[in-house]
């Protein structure tokens, strides 16, 4: 999908001779930049990390549940006899 972006003539310029510098594209220098930004904000960039983050959740809500008194959190609480 093509989308436009509006810089600066000062802004591309420097864009366009840190692509250089890098030997790479101003489209690679693009795609670094947007997956910084999503991760920066934990947003999962492709499926890979969306199941990475998921399992990463996962893993953590189970060992807070054993963290836990050994009790499981999700267990109904037993009425106490009197």
């Amino acid at each position: 999908m093509r989308k436009l972006i509006e810089f600066d003539d000062d802004t591309f310029e420097k864009l366009k001779q840190l692509a250089r510098d890098r030997m790479g594209t101003l489209q690679e220098l693009a795609d670094e930049a947007f997956a910084d930004l999503l991760k920066k904000h934990g947003i999962p960039i492709d499926l890979k990390d969306a199941l990475r983050k998921s399992a990463a959740a996962s893993a953590k809500n189970n060992s807070e549940q054993k963290t836990a008194g050994g009790k499981d959190k999700t267990a109904a609480p037993r009425k106490s006899k009197s």
